[in-house]
């Protein structure tokens, strides 16, 4: 194992607003780009970070990945499209370095005011219970990178849907301190695979982004994903996925799908 791989985060801070890639962001389709994890954490902590004492809180956060994101020294920027006292949309970029006007990703979300609506809050689904973790399935799950950093525990196929606890097992930046969305965002990407209705020896089916409704903030430091995949006849699919905290349903995912036979 390099000393890269031997890192106990997925970038280390150069600057305020640049960042290197360590090894464990690697994707498991192919070490020379970025698993989409990554990316959406690292940009959800810098959007969380200029809201800072805003009042508003995180309600959706979509991911787009734009191009290939390598595993390189990236800069981060902030932008506010939409300011606001009750909402505002608010978007982070990344880009390479040595190219920062050709950026890879971007996470746009919207932020809204809090307020006590105790006496109206309902979930759509109960919490999970605990089941005996399963075997994993046969693929991917060995690959160095990116899935090396997160503990996989796959839990009984629920209503043909794969159910998956995943707890990142390094930090985001260093040792910064990391919030629970940003744990999640460590994670959520990885609905495509968990709920793959394809054999990756087969076919490849890529997510071109990842799009989250939260309607409470998660808590704790791992999550379940209950996710489907469902594949089109030409070449786009989506995976869906129900999203959980140890204390209940906390919001939804949705990916879009390249699909392609290898």
């Amino acid at each position: 194992m390099s000393s890269e791989q031997s890192s106990t985060s997925y970038y280390r801070r150069i600057s305020s607003d640049t960042y290197e890639s360590t090894d464990l962001t690697r994707s498991n389709w192919t070490p020379e780009i970025q698993h989409g994890s990554p990316p959406l954490a690292l940009l959800t902590k810098a959007i969380e970070e200029h809201l800072e004492g805003s009042g508003l809180r995180i309600g959706r956060l979509v991911l787009d990945i734009l191009g290939a994101i390598p595993v390189v020294p990236l800069a981060v920027r902030v932008s506010v499209p939409r300011p606001g006292k009750r909402i505002t949309l608010a978007t982070a970029e990344m880009a390479p370095v040595t190219d920062p006007d050709r950026p890879v990703a971007r996470v746009s979300t919207w932020a809204l005011a809090t307020s006590d609506t105790t006496a109206g809050a309902s979930d759509r689904f109960p919490a999970l219970a605990a089941t005996d973790p399963e075997p994993l399935p046969p693929f991917w799950w060995d690959a160095p990178g990116y899935l090396e950093s997160v503990d996989w525990e796959r839990q009984q196929d629920d209503a043909g849907a794969r159910v998956f606890w995943l707890t990142p097992k390094v930090a985001l930046v260093d040792d910064e301190p990391t919030t629970a969305l940003q744990r999640l965002a460590m994670v959520v990407d990885s609905a495509n695979g968990v709920g793959s209705a394809l054999n990756p020896e087969e076919f490849i089916f890529m997510n071109t982004d990842t799009a989250v409704h939260l309607h409470r903030l998660p808590t704790g430091a791992d999550f379940a994903l209950r996710a489907r995949g469902s594949i089109g006849p030409d070449g786009i699919g989506v995976t869906t996925a129900e999203i959980f905290d140890r204390t209940g349903f906390i919001g939804t995912s949705a990916q879009t799908l390249l699909v392609q036979p290898r």
